[in-house]
């Protein structure tokens, strides 16, 4: 039997955690705001990173909780869910200067990273995850031919490093605009036209002013 806490599978799950994580933030914002937010941590693809790593990290804690009783595997994911987010808005506050996101006008938050309401939503997204979206998961990488996901897993490594890259250079050329640094080469201009500040506000939308 595959151990199903190998990287290879920690991988996948890290993507699809991603890309279901972006999908359920878009609806959610055109259902509550109407309007489309690009909630991506990559300038290219929908990739919420967050929900990638709190899937790592809900495959992680709670693969040995499976039968357990869901108050348990509650509590575990509640805090966490909540010492992922911290971590990863203090890391982005760090990294880039800024979070995607501030609870500061939330009930009972710390810092303004994480709040009840979210923690409690990391809570109940554990019992969710381990017990029927994990299961699912795991069922559907192990039809994919060995191969071909081996392949596929070394290009979209290869493309999320290329992808982070040009975040990072969007981000520092995007702040670098804002003070009125004008372009110094070709490919600052690209960015200018391409991933610029109106574009990143969309996706980090407590970013910018």
């Amino acid at each position: 039997m595959k151990n199903k806490l190998s990287a290879y599978y920690l991988f996948w799950i890290f993507i699809i955690g991603s890309m279901l994580g972006w999908v359920i933030e878009v609806i959610y914002t055109l259902i509550m705001d109407h309007t489309f937010i690009n909630h991506s941590a990559l300038v290219i693809g929908p990739f919420n990173a967050i929900y990638g790593f709190g899937a790592c990290l809900f495959t992680a804690l709670l693969y040995h909780y499976q039968n357990k009783p869901a108050w348990k595997i509650f509590l575990v994911s509640f805090l966490g869910g909540s010492a992922l987010e911290y971590i990863c808005s203090w890391g982005m506050e760090f990294a880039l200067g800024f979070t995607a996101w501030d609870y500061s006008q939330n009930f009972l938050n710390i810092n303004g990273r994480i709040c009840l309401i979210y923690s409690l939503m990391w809570g109940f997204l554990g019992v969710l995850w381990i017990k029927y979206i994990f299961p699912f998961i795991i069922r559907f990488i192990d039809k994919w031919n060995e191969e071909i996901a081996k392949k596929m897993t070394v290009a979209v490594t290869i493309f999320l490093v290329f992808d982070l890259a040009i975040t990072i250079s969007s981000v520092i050329r995007a702040k670098e605009n804002e003070r009125g640094i004008p372009a110094g080469n070709v490919y600052e201009v690209i960015l200018d036209q391409t991933f610029n500040r109106d574009y990143l506000k969309n996706m980090f939308s407590n970013s910018w002013g």
